[in-house]
This record gives C-alpha cells, sequence and structure tokens, in this order.
C-alpha cells in the first residue's frame, strides 16, 4: 500500500526562470541545513542522458539522526537513519526518489514535477492509469497564504504577502493573486505539479509514518517556495553557468560544514 498525493505549487515567475531560481534556492538551503556531523553530502551532480532523456543527475546522502520523530528513532537501529536522494533532472521535468538502505524495497520517496505554464488547471499532468488518478489526492499550496505556514517557520522577511521585487515589481501577493493573474495575461504565471507516492512498510507504523511524510513534504513545498519568490531579486539575473559554479562551491563548503561541526541551521526534518 502506498500513499500519493499531488501538490500543486502556482508562482508568479515563467517556467525559464524558476529553473534558475529552484537550483539557486536549493543551493542555499542546503547550506544552511549541514553541520555538527549532519546534513547533506553531494556525492554525484553531472549531466547524464538515458533513453532520450537528457538533464542534470545528483546523488546526495542526508545524514538526519537527530533529525527524525521520536517515534522512528526509538525502533530505528544506530546507523540506518540515513537517506539516499537521487535526482534527475531533466526540466521541465524532474524525478526524485529517497531511499534508506536499512528498510531497502520497504521504503520510498518517489516525487515527480513537471513544470507548466498555467494556475495549476491541469488534470492528470503525470499521466497515471484511471484507477490510480482516482486515488491521487490534489493538494493546492498557496504561498501567500500564512495560514498554510507553521508559526515556528514564519519569516517575515519571506512572507510573500510583504514581499515586493525591486528587479522584477512582482509583489506583494494579495489575498486573491492566483485570481488576479487570470485577467493579466503579461505576467508570467507557472505551476510546478508534484506528485509523491510515498511507501513506508513496517507493521503498526505504515499509516502514521505515510501520513506524516506527506504532511512535512508539504510544509518543505510551502516554505521552500515562499523562500524562492522573496530571494527571487538574488536570483532573477542569474545563467545556469552561475548556478553550475555555485553549486561546485556549495559541494565543497557541505563537506567542510559537516567534517567540522559547525552548525549552521536545523534540517527541513527538524520540526518534523
Amino acid at each position: 500500500m502506498v500513499l500519493i498525493k499531488e501538490y500543486r505549487v502556482v508562482l508568479p515567475c515563467t517556467v525559464e526562470e524558476y529553473q534558475v531560481g529552484q537550483l539557486y534556492s536549493v543551493a542555499v538551503a542546503s547550506k544552511n541545513e549541514t553541520g555538527g556531523g549532519e546534513g547533506i553530502e553531494v556525492l554525484k551532480n553531472e549531466p547524464y542522458e538515458k533513453d532520450g532523456e537528457k538533464g542534470q543527475y545528483t546523488h546526495k546522502i542526508y545524514h538526519l539522526k537527530s533529525k527524525v520523530p521520536a517515534f522512528v528513532k526509538m525502533i530505528a537501529p544506530e546507523g540506518s537513519l540515513v537517506f539516499h536522494e537521487k535526482a534527475w533532472n531533466a526540466y521541465p521535468y524532474c524525478r526524485t526518489i529517497v531511499t534508506n538502505e536499512y528498510m531497502k524495497d520497504d521504503f520510498i520517496i518517489k516525487i515527480e514535477t513537471w513544470h507548466k505554464p498555467d494556475l495549476g488547471t491541469l488534470e492528470n499532468v503525470h499521466k497515471l492509469d484511471p484507477p490510480t488518478w482516482k486515488s491521487v489526492e490534489v493538494v493546492p499550496i498557496d504561498i501567500a497564504d500564512g495560514e498554510q505556514v507553521a508559526p515556528a517557520d514564519y519569516k517575515a522577511e519571506e512572507d510573500p504577502s510583504l514581499f515586493k521585487s525591486a528587479k522584477t515589481g512582482r509583489g506583494p501577493l494579495g489575498p486573491n493573486w492566483k485570481k488576479e493573474l487570470v485577467s493579466k495575461a503579461d505576467c508570467p504565471r507557472m505551476c510546478a505539479y508534484k506528485l509523491v507516492t510515498v511507501k513506508f512498510k513496517w507493521w503498526g507504523l505504515q499509516n502514521k509514518v505515510e501520513s506524516f511524510i506527506h504532511k512535512q513534504e508539504k510544509r518543505i513545498f510551502t516554505n521552500f517556495h515562499r523562500q524562492l519568490f522573496c530571494w527571487i531579486d538574488k536570483w532573477v539575473e542569474l545563467t545556469m553557468e552561475d548556478i553550475r559554479r555555485m553549486e561546485a562551491e556549495t559541494q565543497k563548503e557541505l563537506e567542510e560544514l559537516r567534517k567540522h561541526g559547525n552548525v549552521r541551521g536545523t534540517s527541513a526534518a527538524d520540526a518534523e
């Protein structure tokens, strides 16, 4: 049994802009979540081409011993709380698979994303078979809605309802910003359709953990995209060459932070 949901994140930017903004924001967030012997270790970040699909492949290891819920930590053996994330970024399509060597086939998180230039109105963009699609819960995420943000996560400088971009003039985003976009043909818009499949096969904990993981995925998607929009003036003029250079520098910094225990922040899983 698996639990599948599709999260739809609408943003006031183009699909092309988002590609740069996403990679920039991931690099910044990775540095903020690493330190004290934990965090993110980048093993590979290289171009790939397979079966007609072409893009960037990354393999990361997440060391999260202190970042998981207590009820999992109580029953998980030492060394088992290490997760491998493999991602194939063939933008505008991306696929990410998270696994755990201890649980093997009994644990997987798969995130498949299509980035489309619309307001989140496409149905079954991932082309699932009808019975599977019927079982999928669609979850819209509004980056300007403060009600979708946990009080502990809120930061005024990362609030799209307060932020106005000096370089693009976009924002602040009011309560009806998505409806207003419909009548503004010249204003960019896009939607990230994120299909998340969670499998956790552990007797007595399956439903609880699968629901827990989905709750955290929604939290991560919400906070990440609020940041991405509010950081737009930092990344909107960057090129893909700038991004690859930044990723290489980040990879070196992450290794140093992990080795020397210089805690820079908390992981996205910390308040889970």
